[in-house]
C-alpha cells in the first residue's frame, strides 16, 4: 500500500499556517509541522483528534537558518521528502525608520519573511529535482504589490517574496519542481488582530485554507486569495503614484513592535 503524500508548513502553531495543515491533514496527508511553539501544535493536534502517527512537530524559529535547515533534514529523515512545503511563517511590525531600533526590527522581518522562506525550501530542492517532482509554496501577500504607510518591513519583505519565488520558479521549471506564490488579503489571524485600519473582503483561515489548497492542487503558479483583491492588486499595480499617495494620505499606520497590544514588556511578539 503507497505511503500518504507528506506536506510540511511552517508557521503551523496558528492562524494560516494551522488552518492549511488541518486541511491537509483531511485530504489524508501525513504532516510535518515547523514552528517555536511545539506545545501549542501538540496540544491542538490532540484536540482535534489527529492520528499521531500521521503528523511530526519540529521546534524551529524561522528567523535562524540553521534551525530551520536542521528541522527539514530532520524531516526528511525520519518521514521522508514531502510532496508539498508550505513557507508561511511571518512576522508583521509596523517601523518608523527615523527610529534606530526599528532598523532591528526591518531586519528581523527579513530574517523570518524571507530569508526563512529560501532556508526552509533550501533542505528540499535537490532532492525534488532529483525525483523530477514537488510542489515549494511561498505565501507572500497583496501587501507585497504597494508599500502601505508605517508598513514598510513587511511590505517590502513580501515584495521580496514575490521576487524570489518568481526566481525560483523560472530555475526550476525543467526540473518537475513547481513553486507557487500565493498572496493573501486580510486573514483573520494573530497578525491582522491589532490593525486599526479597515480590512475588506476579511477571511477566516480555514476559508483561507480552502482556496490556498485548490490552488496549489492545481499547481497555478501565482494567485491572489480571495479573488476580490486580485482586482484591488491590479488596481494598485497601474495607479500612478500621484492618486496612490493622495488614497493613502490619512490612512492609520501600523502598529510599530513596541505599540502592539499582544507586545507586552519582556514577552516576544512574533506569533509563528
Amino acid at each position: 500500500m503507497a505511503e500518504a503524500p507528506l506536506v510540511l508548513i511552517t508557521g503551523a502553531s496558528s492562524g494560516i499556517g494551522q488552518a492549511l495543515a488541518w486541511r491537509y491533514y483531511q485530504a489524508g496527508y501525513r504532516l510535518a509541522l515547523v514552528a517555536r511553539r511545539t506545545e501549542l501544535i501538540q496540544v491542538w493536534a490532540q484536540a482535534q483528534g489527529m492520528d499521531a502517527s500521521r503528523y511530526a512537530i519540529y521546534g524551529a524559529d524561522v528567523s535562524d537558518r540553521d534551525q530551520t535547515i536542521a528541522a527539514c533534514a530532520q524531516c526528511l529523515q525520519q518521514q521522508g521528502l514531502p510532496d508539498v512545503v508550505v513557507a508561511n511563517a511571518g512576522v508583521s511590525y509596523g517601523i518608523d525608520t527615523a527610529e534606530r531600533e526599528d532598523l532591528e526590527v526591518l531586519a528581523q522581518t527579513y530574517a523570518t519573511n524571507v530569508i526563512g522562506m529560501a532556508a526552509t525550501f533550501h533542505a528540499f530542492v535537490r532532492p525534488m529535482q532529483a525525483r523530477g517532482s514537488g510542489k515549494l509554496v511561498g505565501i507572500a501577500s497583496v501587501a507585497g504589490i504597494r508599500g502601505l504607510p508605517g508598513h514598510g518591513a513587511y511590505c517590502a519583505s513580501k515584495a521580496a517574496v514575490i521576487s524570489y519565488c518568481e526566481s525560483l520558479r523560472v530555475e526550476l521549471q525543467r526540473s518537475g519542481v513547481q513553486v507557487i506564490t500565493i498572496c493573501p488579503g486580510f486573514v483573520a489571524t494573530p497578525l491582522t488582530r491589532e490593525n486599526r485600519y479597515g480590512m475588506p473582503f476579511l477571511m477566516q483561515p480555514e476559508a483561507f485554507a480552502d482556496k490556498a489548497y485548490a490552488v496549489i492542487g492545481k499547481a497555478r503558479s501565482y494567485a491572489v486569495i480571495p479573488w476580490q483583491m486580485a482586482w484591488v492588486a491590479r488596481l494598485l499595480r497601474c495607479l500612478p503614484n500621484a492618486l496612490y499617495d493622495r488614497a493613502l494620505a490619512n490612512r492609520p499606520r501600523k502598529h510599530r513592535h513596541r505599540e502592539r497590544v499582544d507586545a507586552m514588556p519582556g514577552q516576544d511578539p512574533r506569533k509563528p
